[in-house]
């Protein structure tokens, strides 16, 4: 095999490894974005539980007050 061959052959070899990769990128990115996808509504879902509780009369919701954030008093100065 002379050394063109080798090149042209080593060539092709990357360029089916560059397909490969371009297509399992695109498959990541897809799921990426699936995935960010779901965190957003598993973020938004304890909003709306706590939105459908005030508005239907049940008790209050985690962020109604009295939690670790709002409870704390300011460092004296």
């Amino acid at each position: 095999m002379s050394d063109l061959e080798r090149i042209t052959a080593r060539r092709s070899e990357l360029d089916a490894l560059a397909e490969e990769l371009a297509k399992r990128l695109q498959e990541v990115e897809a799921e990426r974005e699936e995935l960010g996808i779901a965190e957003l509504v598993l973020d938004r879902r304890p909003n709306k539980a706590g939105l459908i509780r005030r508005r239907w009369g049940g008790g209050p919701d985690e962020s109604a007050g009295g939690g670790a954030c709002g409870a704390a008093d300011p460092a004296p100065r």
